[in-house]
């Protein structure tokens, strides 16, 4: 039986798999740059990886293929059409790859990207499973909208031929997808990370859609917004991203000299936890607390242009903080020194900001979440706007007191910090989300756009 490892990135939504190939090798599949849970699972199992693979030109992460070339000696394999400026073997629509014993079909799956393939492991003949990548997704298919506007619908028709030509496997056989619940690539509805042809056939709305236009409709209704460094990483994965010498570095760097850095346009940015940067935070930072989906909302709220200096409680882990921030093509220029409790000693200053529960909530109220969170449940008259909108939208915020609001208050205090930056004051975050206040205060939520 072949064994094939989903590698789950929680904060990115998607999934690397590890293909133990029988003779101390592996075949891993749209790994990321952060190489640590594909080396720790290989090297749990006696594996070397052999074979890197990709389906596509990743948007949401930098790939890890080209690292494994150098480091570890693997065959890099991608599209022909990709134009990758690096060493790798060209595949086209039907190309096989022997890997020792089992085989790799290629089969081309536009949509998601016009270069996409899926890959079909076969054993002898008996076909074992296809990664999908941005293709076929459990109950959903990756955004067709990343290439360029004027392209999304063409590529969500190609989309629609795609699934349709994976329809055609057997029923029984497993789908290994790389996008998942909590991409940006993608709108899943659950948690499920793999599937079945048959599965997907019997479930998934967009291949139950009667036609092309009903699945086009469906799929361009589903696309949410999407991080700005989206539109970046493809032409890096193409190009190769840099190899590391070694793991991404988070140095440390005496007060003054950040108190300098400031001055010349350096970005502070706070990973320490809501409670922690509302009791004290240097001014003009940005909240973007250390989670699973850190690297999204640092690549979300934080410009690739600046240098970013981190500020962190020193439970926290530097090389975490440092492999979300390269994995997608952000160098860190290090760190504060000492903390927050540096910066205060230094006699510089730290201001606050309130958090306050449910039952304490008062006057307007700013929910920043997704456009679907938003609609599915909400505090009446609350105003709405994206945290992702919101760098750019500041203007439009009543300069009033607000209480700003997510699902749990991570979202909330980034968005607080952005107001901050932006002059606003009165302001407080909700420790919670509209659950919580619904139940303290008894009243109904309200639901829509």
């Amino acid at each position: 039986m072949v064994e094939v490892v989903p590698l789950v990135d929680e904060g990115l939504g998607n999934s690397a798999y590890l293909v133990d190939l029988g003779d101390g090798r592996a075949l891993v599949v749209d790994v990321s740059l952060d190489l640590r849970p594909v080396s720790s699972a290989a090297r749990r199992r006696g594996l070397r990886p052999a074979f890197a693979a990709d389906t596509h030109l990743h948007a949401d992460f930098l790939s890890g293929a080209r690292q494994l070339s150098v480091t570890d000696g693997a065959q890099v394999l991608a599209s022909a059409a990709g134009h990758r400026e690096f060493t790798h073997t060209g595949l086209r629509d039907g190309d096989e790859v022997d890997l020792g014993g089992l085989r790799l079909r290629t089969l081309s799956t536009p949509g998601h990207t016009h270069e996409h393939l899926s890959f079909l492991l076969l054993d002898d003949d008996r076909p074992v499973g296809v990664f999908t990548g941005g293709s076929l997704l459990v109950g959903a298919a990756a955004r067709t909208d990343l290439v360029a506007p004027h392209q999304t619908e063409a590529l969500a028709r190609a989309q629609y031929a795609s699934l349709r030509r994976l329809a055609e496997l057997p029923d029984d056989l497993p789908v290994w997808p790389t996008h998942g619940a909590g991409s940006f690539c993608s709108a899943p509805p659950g948690a499920e990370r793999t599937t079945t042809i048959g599965r997907e056939k019997a479930a998934n709305p967009l291949l139950r859609a009667p036609d092309e236009d009903s699945f086009v409709a469906a799929l361009l209704a589903s696309l949410g917004s999407f991080p700005p460094y989206f539109l970046e990483l493809g032409e890096l994965n193409r190009r190769g991203p840099g190899v590391l010498d070694g793991p991404p570095r988070l140095p440390g760097l005496p007060t003054e000299r950040v108190r300098r850095m400031l001055t010349d346009g350096a970005q502070l940015v706070d990973v320490r936890t809501v409670a922690q940067f509302a009791a004290g935070h240097v001014p003009g930072s940005l909240s973007i607390p250390l989670r699973p989906a850190f690297a999204s909302w640092l690549g979300w709220l934080a410009a690739p242009d600046r240098p970013l200096v981190i500020v962190r409680d020193q439970d926290q882990d530097p090389a975490e903080i440092a492999w979300q921030a390269a994995k997608i093509g952000y160098g860190l220029a290090g760190e504060l020194t000492g903390g927050i409790d540096a910066w205060g000693s230094a006699g510089h200053p730290i201001t606050t900001t309130r958090l306050v529960q449910a039952h304490q909530v008062e006057g307007p109220v700013l929910d920043i979440r997704q456009t679907t969170e938003y609609a599915a449940g909400h505090l009446p008259g609350a105003l709405h706007l994206e945290l992702g909108e919101l760098l750019h939208r500041v203007d439009e915020v009543p300069a009033a007191p607000l209480v700003v609001m997510c699902g749990h208050g991570e979202r909330a205090m980034g968005a607080a910090s952005l107001l901050e930056q932006a002059g606003h004051r009165d302001l407080a975050v909700l420790d919670g989300g509209p659950e919580d206040w619904a139940a303290i205060s008894g009243r109904a939520l309200e639901t829509g756009a």
